[in-house]
């Protein structure tokens, strides 16, 4: 189980992917065209996104919270105490080294649990924690390309995205070759003009 938080998130225009025509339409009479955004003044309301990730079946829980304070991390660890099935014998949680994570609260939340174990990954490798390239995935799902205007809106399309995710989920492997990369061939390199 890889738990971590995501933010601090707001609601403002994400970039996108938009398709520009650099050449002019000679059909039409349109001259090229420049990739534009519409500017985003002003602060909107903020906040973070708390997530917990199952790589070895790809299902993910996702809850929004309005600060990253001790007390949200405890609401958001009952919830997934009740998320997880109660047949599972054994939590074994991966963490960062935030200090929310080894507070006073977490530790007795551990008493309370004995089925969890908190694992914490060393300083400088959040590559670690399989929740950190799923959170690209997510925020590619939820928020690319989209303005919000208020911090619902940003909850809701998070809320819609962790559940098509979880609709279409498939077991995240780490470090598993992307389907564009040519596969290197197995054997020994050959020095030049050798036969």
């Amino acid at each position: 189980m890889n738990l971590d938080q995501m933010g601090p998130e707001a609601a403002k225009s994400f970039l996108g992917k938009q398709v520009v025509h650099t050449q002019p339409d000679p059909s039409t009479g349109k001259p090229a065209e420049r990739a534009t955004q519409e500017i985003d003044y002003g602060r909107r309301a903020k906040g973070y996104i708390f997530g917990a990730f199952q790589p070895a079946t790809g299902e993910a829980l996702t809850l929004p919270y309005d600060r990253r304070t001790t007390v949200n991390w405890m609401d958001f660890l009952a919830h997934v105490e009740q998320w997880i099935p109660a047949d599972v014998e054994r939590v074994y949680a991966i963490l960062d080294n935030l200090s929310m994570h080894r507070a006073t609260d977490v530790l007795l939340f551990c008493l309370a649990h004995p089925r969890w174990e908190f694992v914490f990954q060393p300083t400088y490798a959040a590559y670690l924690n399989l929740i950190e390239p799923w959170w690209k995935t997510l925020r590619s799902l939820a928020l690319k390309g989209r303005r919000f205007e208020t911090w619902d809106e940003v909850c809701d399309a998070v809320a819609k995205a962790t559940a098509y995710w979880n609709a279409h989920r498939h077991p995240f492997v780490w470090g598993r070759r992307r389907r564009h990369r040519l596969r290197r061939s197995s054997g020994i390199a050959l020095p030049a003009n050798v036969r």
